[in-house]
């Protein structure tokens, strides 16, 4: 079995025991990782020791993907399933002959489907595996399959081909799921969802295209197929959502789906508007099997976490997310309902729309076409014996009023806000009429929140001291290391997108004491309330934001991006 061959190569050349031989056995067969990823992660060999042992067992010198323009070679022969399924990369062509990254010398089969499928012979080279992962990871993203082949990919050498059609030609090639523009879509689709884009914007202009994802809250770009297929991107994106095809004048909303080889499926929400050159179409992927609801993973500090989990272990009340849109509130909504979710308790949500499906809670997308708002689902929820009901947001005076009268008569209520610090919530609330003595009654907690990129650890660098930016800041904040602040690689490395991957929380974690529940029911400024929550030991976002810059978690170019400190 050639999932297991190396394995066994191991253990005849004496570096694995019988007891290790089995054990990672078991684990090739419960889960989809190849032999090397399980050997590394078991910590039996790190990826510098497996590629020693397998250059000296193999007789392969060990070489760098650095040393190779791979880029240009992937796009060329437009590979990209078999390298994800095999783990393995091509890196040059010469003539007849393609140079195949490889860091495990047993997979023949790899070395044979890409001598097959490109014509060429197949040059292997041995390389670190985790680099080579971490090559893949840069160039494609996550290894997700889908139901198409390889042979069905199309690049854009074949969508320039493609004539202008009339309407109702573009129509029929948009229906056709084997026409070019189809599958193109589909690998657009394909790779967003691996590098866990959140939002994909395809954009026409006048004499181009663009297609861009967000990556980690920065929109990046992708592709930038000819401008003649402008409609019949957008026409068929349209059909895919169930919208109408001949409407070009107004804003559309739809939703799609997008199924995986593995069976899984991700929603989309789909927004058409009409630009000076055609539709521009953004999705949104609503990925919620992608998310980790980890509280330890989200960046909180340990008294920021401990107040958090206070709330959430209190039998009634109101917690508030604040913060801009983007800024991960509802993830550290859902990251509190999966620590409240167990059999005793009754949860119900309303959210516009529900992103993340979560097993055991009762959750109802809002639809105002059929007056089914915030308001009406929360007074349902109240009566069908609820012990904790989350509301997606609160818009208007009349849903306030619901949840914080809920959260008096002994129920647990989470929502969101759109202000800029966890004081100014309370101003925000009485500013919508809600009477301070109800805000000092009900508010537990709230939390303003914003998401800074995660600097790579493999390849940041230390920041100039002699930044006059640095300098300044730590005038303001004596906590500030400044030799211990690092900075983003540009040109970033293959574990990352130009210096940064992933994204860590900012918090300001206000809880409602008693001193502070008597300064908002004497209508106390939200200046007045901040100060009075730092007195009582709050780290501002700002103050937050130093925190991660001292341990190196982020830069102070993204803090600035995000705090404006």
């Amino acid at each position: 079995m050639a999932n297991s061959l190396l394995i066994s190569v191991l253990v005849r050349n004496g570096l694995l025991t019988d007891c290790q031989e089995s054990m990672l056995l078991t684990q090739l067969n419960e889960t989809s990782l190849s032999p090397a990823s399980v050997l590394i992660n078991e910590k039996i060999f790190s990826s510098a020791e497996l590629s020693e042992h397998l250059s000296r067992i193999f007789s392969l010198p060990l070489d760098s993907i650095n040393h190779y323009q791979y880029v240009e070679a992937n796009h060329q022969i437009n590979c990209r399933e078999l390298t994800l399924s095999h783990g393995v990369l091509p890196l040059e062509i010469n003539a007849n002959l393609l140079t195949l990254a490889i860091s495990d010398p047993t997979n023949l089969e790899a070395q044979d489907d890409f001598r097959f499928a490109t014509g060429y012979q197949i040059k292997p080279v041995l390389v670190d595996h985790q680099q080579l992962t971490g090559a893949i990871r840069k160039l494609y993203g996550k290894h997700i399959s889908s139901n198409q082949s390889d042979s069905q990919s199309v690049s854009d050498d074949d969508l320039a081909s493609l004539a202008v059609l009339d309407d109702n030609e573009e129509s029929d090639a948009a229906l056709n799921d084997d026409a070019p523009v189809s599958r193109y879509i589909q690998q657009v689709l394909l790779d967003a969802v691996r590098k866990q884009a959140s939002d994909i914007h395809f954009e026409p202009f006048e004499h181009s295209y663009q297609i861009r994802f967000r990556l980690d809250g920065i929109l990046q770009l992708h592709s930038s197929p000819p401008a003649g297929i402008s409609r019949r991107l957008s026409t068929r994106l349209k059909i895919l959502s169930k919208l109408n095809i001949a409407e070009r004048r107004i804003p559309l909303d739809g939703r799609m789906k997008l199924t995986l080889g593995d069976g899984r499926s991700i929603d989309m929400r789909v927004s058409t508007l009409p630009t000076l050159f055609g539709e521009k179409v953004v999705l949104r992927i609503l990925d919620g099997g992608s998310v980790a609801l980890d509280i330890d993973a989200l960046g909180y500090n340990e008294q920021q976490k401990r107040d958090y989990l206070t709330a959430l272990d209190r039998p009634q009340g109101m917690i508030l997310m604040t913060g801009p849109t983007g800024s991960g509130k509802t993830v550290s909504l859902y990251t509190g309902l999966k620590y409240l979710n167990t059999p005793e308790r009754n949860i119900s949500t309303a959210e516009d729309p529900v992103e993340i499906n979560l097993p055991g809670i009762n959750q109802v997308s809002v639809n105002n076409d059929i007056s089914l708002s915030f308001a009406t689902a929360l007074r349902a929820f109240l009566r069908q014996d609820p012990d904790v009901v989350m509301v997606g947001e609160i818009r208007d005076l009349e849903t306030a009023e619901i949840g914080i009268k809920a959260s008096q008569t002994g129920h647990l209520v989470l929502s969101t806000l759109h202000t800029n610090s966890a004081a100014e919530s309370i101003t925000r609330l009485a500013n919508m009429g809600v009477a301070t003595y109800n805000l000092a009654s009900s508010l537990s907690l709230i939390i303003a929140q914003r998401l800074a990129r995660r600097l790579c650890q493999h390849c940041k660098m230390p920041h100039d001291n002699d930044d006059h930016r640095l300098l300044s800041l730590a005038q303001h904040y004596p906590s500030l290391k400044a030799d211990q602040v690092f900075d983003a690689r540009p040109e970033g490395c293959d574990h990352c997108n130009h210096g940064y991957i992933g994204r860590v929380g900012i918090y300001e974690v206000m809880p409602i004491t008693r001193q502070i529940a008597e300064a908002i029911g004497r209508g106390a400024s939200s200046s007045e309330l901040e100060n009075l929550a730092v007195e009582n030991g709050m780290s501002t976002l700002q103050t937050s934001g130093i925190e991660k810059l001292n341990t190196g978690v982020t830069s102070l170019r993204e803090l600035q991006r995000v705090i404006s400190i």
